[in-house]
């Protein structure tokens, strides 16, 4: 198989044979042109991996030739072989959109280390952008489960917030997806090209963690052998993540802060600030009001990070997210464990909507992996759902009695969300008033317990 396939370009039919002869030695495989015009009609039917390009042809010359090759190949490198008296033109090539240029006469050896590099270079530019493509992708709003009302109103928040600057703050229990949330914010932002860094505050010692998050300088202290940039600094332009910030330590907090207000900060054992323009975005399982109340989080640093509240709802209070949930990740690990599993046996989903998901999606996700691995099966049985749950499992509610309960909990909380107003709350229902009206008499449920 060739390395690659090279066009070149040149009139001079002496140096096409010793070209072609020379990468063709190299496992090249090369087609040639002695003019522009034959060059085009090769480039808008062969792809071509580079092209190498006199800059003096006959009729045109191989700056205005590349940059009609760019318009059919837009990502292919050129090379630009020119005389001694032709290099200030070349030099304009390259600010063109040419990879280099060689002088004439030129070492053999030169030319193929110049290819050998821009097709290293063209393939590492091809790997990113493939690699973004499919982070984009993941982390793209159509590609994030969402079959239940409360989290496609999730969505449509973050997606209404994601082209602003303004600081998320993302709440909810552990394992509902807070980093996938951050995640699609940043890749729907005009920053999604930048660097997107998270970071657990939880996982890291008050000592690691600020340096991590700052930097320091060499010599700050015992260790400290060189310069080392902080997630700040590295983050410069993107979005960072700032992971259970609930749990950050009250000295960091200050720092912290100080960088929100200021928009810079100074690495440990620094005199000099260093400036950045990042978009912040925290997450927290914990209850940060009642943190404030108790002295363990600042307030002045709670409604710094307070400006756009986005709560992630339990799997439990999502029910129909469940089923679309496990159907993805049995996907996922059916393909990741090279096993043909079409679906999960009527029993099994059964048993997967009645259980309450404590640990929310991501303890979802390793029942379903745990229940790929174990299944002999093509169908997933109810044997292979969380087996060491088994006598924790509810029997079904009668129907009327299930369907009392949702609404009685359902009314609450839509009088609680309109604080009493039964007009707002049959609003936010899609019920007429009257409607609302009936079922708040037939619970014997109140409007005027919710006004506050």
């Amino acid at each position: 198989m060739p390395r690659g396939t090279i066009l070149v370009v040149d009139d001079d039919r002496n140096l096409l044979e010793l070209l072609g002869m020379t990468l063709r030695s190299s496992d090249y495989e090369v087609t040639t042109a002695a003019d522009g015009e034959a060059a085009l009609e090769l480039v808008r039917n062969t792809v071509f991996d580079l092209s190498v390009i006199d800059l003096k042809l006959p009729r045109t010359d191989g700056i205005t030739l590349m940059g009609d090759i760019h318009q059919i190949n837009p990502g292919m490198p050129v090379i630009i072989l020119t005389a001694h008296s032709s290099v200030r033109s070349a030099v304009d090539a390259i600010r063109m959109g040419a990879y280099n240029y060689l002088e004439k006469p030129f070492d053999p050896d030169a030319l193929l280390m110049q290819i050998e590099r821009a097709l290293e270079n063209r393939r590492l530019h091809s790997e990113v952008k493939r690699l973004e493509g499919i982070l984009e992708e993941r982390y793209n709003f159509s590609n994030i489960i969402a079959a239940s009302p409360r989290m496609k109103a999730v969505l449509s928040l973050v997606a209404r917030v994601a082209a602003t600057d303004s600081t998320v703050y993302i709440h909810g229990e552990s394992g509902t997806g807070k980093e996938l949330v951050a995640k699609a914010l940043h890749f729907a932002s005009p920053r999604k090209e930048r660097v997107f860094t998270a970071i657990n505050c939880a996982a890291i010692p008050e000592t690691l963690l600020e340096s991590e998050l700052f930097g320091y300088e060499k010599g700050a202290f015992t260790g400290a052998v060189r310069n080392s940039r902080g997630l700040f600094a590295q983050t410069d332009g993107g979005t960072l993540f700032l992971d259970e910030i609930g749990d950050m330590p009250l000295s960091l907090q200050a720092k912290l802060l100080r960088v929100l207000q200021d928009r810079q900060f100074y690495p440990l054992g620094s005199e000099r600030p260093c400036e950045v323009d990042i978009r912040l975005i925290v997450a927290t399982n914990k209850d940060l009001e009642e943190e404030v109340k108790n002295g363990s989080f600042r307030e002045d640093l709670y409604y710094r990070i307070h400006v756009i509240p986005v709560y992630v709802p339990p799997l439990r209070e999502r029910k129909e997210d469940i089923i679309p949930l496990a159907e993805h990740f049995l996907k996922q690990a059916s393909e990741k464990m090279n096993k043909d599993i079409k679906g999960f046996m009527p029993l099994a989903l059964q048993k997967l909507m009645l259980y309450d998901w404590p640990g929310n999606v991501r303890e979802l996700q390793n029942a379903v992996e745990y229940a790929v691995v174990t299944s002999r099966m093509d169908l997933i049985s109810d044997e292979c759902i969380l087996p060491s749950k088994e006598k924790a499992a509810p029997s079904p509610k009668p129907y009327r009695e299930a369907k009392e309960e949702f609404e009685r909990e359902y009314l609450t909380w839509v009088l609680e969300m309109s604080r009493g107003n039964v007009t707002k709350a049959a609003s936010l229902a899609g019920r007429y008033r009257a409607d609302l009206y009936a079922l708040l008499k037939k619970y014997d449920i109140k409007p005027e317990t919710f006004k506050k």
